[in-house]
């Protein structure tokens, strides 16, 4: 079975997609959501294979919902909306398809084979979190796993990040988070405008360094306003020069 989620903050357009979908063979609605918000709960706690999302939604917009998941676990995306404008961006992204309401069933009879032809693909799943991530980096909200439930927290309120394999830590001047990321990955999510990376297992919120003093051999050791010391290896040294100006 194909389980499937949809988030649409109107009633309507919900019921309507669902009826629709659970006509086809093979296809299973594990869940719907409101807002963005709980759209990217469910994507966490459901998985489903794809999820239909309205672009502009309370919350989270529909983008921002597609920029959350792990890539092993991501669905395949089709993007729903009321705006033609945002078809172009919803190819960019490279979502499986997009409807643009009113859209009438023959229309979501070929996004669903659309589906079905890239859920048997196979590698492509991933290509629209990818992307997504690149149209919303410098977001200033970022979803972190809090026990059972996600939260959402500011970015600016995130002071360094440190890389253990597959995972990132997340440290906020409150308590720490675990993500199942990349650093890489986490990073080209949050761009360059506000985090920088000083060590290959680390990362620092510009804003969050109190001071720089000199080691040896070309390293320092960045001193953060909370007085917690990070290492800057001389490979990053010179692009966080540029970036502070010095």
């Amino acid at each position: 079975m194909i389980r499937v989620l949809i988030a649409d903050d109107e009633r309507p357009a919900r019921e309507k997609l669902r009826r629709w979908l659970t006509e086809q063979p093979g296809m299973e609605v594990a869940g719907c959501a409101e807002d963005g918000w709980l759209a990217a709960q469910c994507i966490e706690r459901l998985r489903p294979h794809v999820a239909f999302l309205d672009i502009q939604m309370p919350g989270l917009s529909g983008l921002e919902v597609a920029a959350q998941p792990e890539e092993s676990s991501a669905p395949l995306i089709v993007f729903v909306t009321a705006f033609d404008e945002h078809a172009v961006k919803a190819f960019e992204l490279s979502a499986v398809d997009y409807l643009l309401k009113p859209y009438d069933k023959d229309r979501l009879l070929r996004a669903v084979q659309r589906v079905r032809e890239r859920l048997s693909a196979g590698p492509a799943r991933t290509a629209a979190v990818t992307t997504a991530r690149a149209q919303t980096a410098s977001s200033t909200r970022l979803l972190v796993p809090d026990g059972e439930r996600l939260q959402l927290i500011d970015t600016s309120s995130v002071e360094w990040l440190q890389a253990d394999d597959n995972y990132v830590h997340v440290h906020t001047a409150a308590r720490s988070y675990l993500l199942r990321r990349t650093l890489q990955d986490l990073l080209a999510q949050l761009g360059e405008q506000q985090f920088l990376r000083i060590h290959k297992s680390t990362a620092v919120n510009l804003g969050a360094i109190a001071s720089l003093t000199p080691l040896f051999k070309g390293d320092y050791e960045v001193e953060l306003r909370n007085g917690h010391a990070l290492r800057l290896s001389r490979r990053y040294r010179d692009k966080l020069f540029a970036r502070m100006g010095r």
